[in-house]
């Protein structure tokens, strides 16, 4: 379920004008475009913290990715932990504008093979 759906309006646009909102609904629909048929789900962070913000299903796989506005911003508690937690279940990753197209070319990947060649790498 979308998050968004418990946000009010103001929330909502807040969420869009910031970078790194922006950010993520630019993102969002660039993964849709790139993976015709998947759905991108935005997580709700208040139901774990620290877990990653978008849920992608795609055919019969699935990703999770943790949007940052840039490679120096800050992770807040426990996103490492589940990031690198859900990358050993199936595929998760830090994403930021310095790594994008690095990132969506390893979702790619493991999507087409079932599983990446990557190591987490803690950024």
């Amino acid at each position: 379920m979308c998050a968004s759906i418990f946000l009010s309006e103001n929330e909502r646009r807040n969420v869009l004008v910031t970078p790194e909102g922006k950010f993520k609904a630019d993102l969002k629909k660039e993964i849709e475009h790139r993976f015709p048929g998947s759905m991108v789900i935005h997580l709700d962070a208040t139901e774990r913290q620290g877990i990653p913000d978008l849920l992608i299903l795609y055919r019969d796989k699935w990703a999770a990715l943790e949007g940052k506005e840039s490679k120096r911003a800050s992770h807040r508690p426990n996103q490492d932990y589940y990031v690198n937690l859900m990358d050993k279940m199936s595929y998760a990753a830090f994403i930021y504008p310095e790594n994008k197209e690095e990132i969506l070319d390893e979702l790619q990947s493991a999507f087409e093979t079932g599983r990446p060649s990557r190591a987490f790498l803690g950024e």
